[in-house]
């Protein structure tokens, strides 16, 4: 059994993970940061003496996804926004323990490899995975293999404009998708929308707030039957689907694999994304080939530990 640890600003989640990515017995602790990185090191070795206190072999690795820029090879983080891990090695002190490899990888990295080995995208080898939630983020798998880009910050899928001079991004660049497609953008949109519409169910529990609508609040909105919010997951929809055409025009993959908060309500997005998809993917040159499918991720948090987990894997 692998160790797959999901290392997040809130929580260290982690599991016993099989080579088939099916998941035995899980921890969870809260990520303690108040001493810096030492506290979160020893968070991770704590959630791993527990998985492993039952067990006298050495597991064949550990695997842990960071919500950043790793260097693998190295074992340090590069950049992560939200803890104090900049240019720190967090790997050292957990082989010197357990005397097997640790491995580190970007969240969503891991989650895209948790999907191709159990998830929505078994069975396929040339996938992007992307999360829908606060932000966007990606992973992207060819030929069965990760490509993470020069240093580690390849697949920011979620910082492709999608209109120049559009909503300022938390990076700095304006008209992002990430401003657009996330959870967060959709409730921006929203915002803009019920201006126009007094009587919209989007006003309820919000006192005009836009910070108070939820993403779900509007798709239940939208499901029934609001104006405003048909009109504001409309727009989404568009901006969505900008993105998700670019991707496809660019690597042409065998499938999409979205997951992440906004993914839940799948049933509202599935029929028109695939629509826009298909009136504006550019099949000039093969229209005869097989299309690139769009489905939902299947595993929720259980992606990211999965991927963690097998990292270590020749075949991954």
């Amino acid at each position: 059994m692998y160790v797959g640890i999901d290392l997040g600003g809130t929580n260290i989640a982690a599991a016993l993970v099989d080579s088939d990515g099916r998941i035995g017995e899980r921890t969870s602790i809260r990520a303690d940061s108040s001493g810096g990185a030492k506290t979160i090191i020893d968070g991770l070795i704590e959630v791993s003496e527990y998985l492993l206190r039952d067990t006298y072999s050495t597991p064949p690795a550990i695997g842990i996804g960071v919500p950043g820029t790793v260097n693998d090879e190295a074992g340090e983080v590069v950049f992560t926004p939200n803890l104090p891990l900049k240019g720190v090695n967090i790997t050292r002190e957990l082989q010197e323990r357990f005397g097997c490899p640790v491995r580190l990888g970007n969240d969503a990295n891991c989650a895209a490899l948790g999907e191709m080995i159990a998830g929505g995208a078994r069975g396929a080898q040339d996938i992007v995975f992307i999360t829908l939630g606060t932000g966007v983020g990606g992973g992207l798998i060819m030929g069965g293999r990760l490509i993470t880009g020069l240093s580690g910050g390849g697949c920011e899928i979620g910082h492709q404009v999608i209109l120049a001079g559009g909503r300022k991004c938390g990076c700095g660049r304006f008209g992002c998708w990430e401003s657009y497609a996330s959870a967060t953008g959709l409730v921006k949109t929203a915002a803009e929308y019920r201006k126009t519409h007094p009587y919209s169910l989007l006003w309820d529990n919000s006192k005009g707030a836009s910070d108070r609508i939820s993403g779900k609040a509007v798709f239940e909105a939208y499901r029934a039957g609001d104006h405003a919010a048909i009109l504001a997951v409309g727009q989404y929809v568009e901006h969505l689907s900008i993105g998700l055409v670019n991707l496809i025009n660019m690597l042409e993959p065998e499938l999409i694999c979205i997951g992440g908060g906004v993914s839940y309500a799948w049933d509202c997005l599935e029929e028109p994304v695939q629509s826009f998809i298909d009136a504006e993917r550019f099949y000039r040159f093969s229209p005869d080939a097989p299309h690139t499918r769009i489905v939902r991720a299947e595993l929720g948090n259980d992606a990211g530990i999965i991927g963690a987990a097998l990292l270590g894997c020749e075949s991954i």
